[in-house]
């Protein structure tokens, strides 16, 4: 059972196609797309000569451009993800770039590594599709930590502009020209929408589906049914604004309390597969005197599967919902 130095090699690759796919991105569309910006990108793209219909065309067309890929099987995972993340890629440059991105790790692997050819080509696309989908992942991820950090501040804004006599749609319009993106920038195709005869509450619940959040979801339905029965909207929104910033806080200090857990986790999860490796690759001929008994390859196999039960017990057990 000699691995060698190829898994180093294999996860060397994985890192490096991963930071091409950033510099890619980086170099595709610039310093643009970061959300540390104080100007979110609505007020940016008016700010240079744009038309507001043009604007929320284009804005519409960046956040809509996955919803077609959302039925495509397995794609799917990765379309959800980006339209989370609002990547500038389309789907089809997205797909072009894991092809590239395989082809590129398939030349390295076989410049780099003895592997047999199945076995280039299975860890060429394990690689390229894996990468751009760790990636847009964790785009997808920081970009709905923020929009959750921002929301609280964003409807809190609302009450106040409510209070001080503007209507709620003024207040919408408010929130897009105050708040940075992510929250800026699809508040603002709230407030567009509506100023074109769309309805609020409609627009609030399409993009409560799309980030997948439940804080919006319950912004949208106050609204519907304040609308619906009457009542002080300012109350109401300050009220769940209150509820939302409780629930950032107790997930921040629920996190804070699992984090010492969730890695003792990850080290108990990877430790063995590291431990292996290592083995392999200090000793190439540690299990020499083992591997050709009858109970190696069952033993092996039964150390597998309590790995993976450990590795998904261990997830179950710091993920804990608020």
């Amino acid at each position: 059972m000699q691995i060698g130095i190829e898994p180093i090699i294999y996860a060397l690759i994985f890192v490096a196609v991963l930071v091409i796919v950033e510099g890619i991105y980086l170099v595709a569309f610039g310093k643009s797309i970061s959300l540390n910006r104080t100007v979110n990108r609505r007020l940016a793209l008016l700010e240079k000569g744009g038309t507001r219909e043009q604007v929320m065309e284009q804005l519409r067309k960046e956040i809509g451009q996955y919803n077609a890929a959302l039925s495509i099987p397995l794609y799917s995972i990765i379309a959800a993800k980006a339209q989370k993340a609002n990547i500038a890629f389309s789907p089809k440059a997205l797909m072009i770039l894991m092809v590239m991105l395989a082809v590129l790790a398939f030349v390295v692997l076989s410049l780099t590594t003895g592997a047999s050819l199945p076995m280039r080509i299975g860890l060429a696309a394990v690689i390229g599709v894996g990468a751009v989908y760790t990636w847009v992942n964790n785009k997808a991820k920081k970009r709905m930590a923020l929009f959750e950090e921002q929301l609280p501040d964003a409807v809190e804004l609302m009450v106040r502009s409510l209070r001080v006599g503007h209507p709620f749609s003024s207040a919408i319009n408010i929130v897009a020209k105050e708040v940075p993106d992510p929250v800026g920038s699809e508040f603002g195709l709230i407030a567009d929408d509506a100023a074109y005869g769309g309805d609020i509450t409609e627009s609030l619940k399409e993009l409560a589906e799309r980030v997948d959040m439940q804080d919006v979801r319950f912004l949208a339905v106050a609204i519907t049914i304040q609308q619906q029965s009457g009542g002080n909207l300012a109350e109401i929104l300050d009220g769940l604004a209150k509820v939302i910033r409780s629930r950032f806080k107790l997930f921040r200090r629920v996190k804070a309390i699992t984090a010492e857990a969730k890695w003792s986790g990850w080290f108990l999860s990877i430790f063995p597969i590291g431990a292996l490796v290592a083995i392999n690759v200090i000793e190439p001929n540690y299990y020499d005197d083992v591997k050709e008994t009858a109970y190696f390859i069952p033993a092996a196999i039964v150390v597998g599967v309590f790995l993976v039960v450990n590795i998904l017990y261990m997830k179950a057990m710091v993920n804990i919902k608020v």
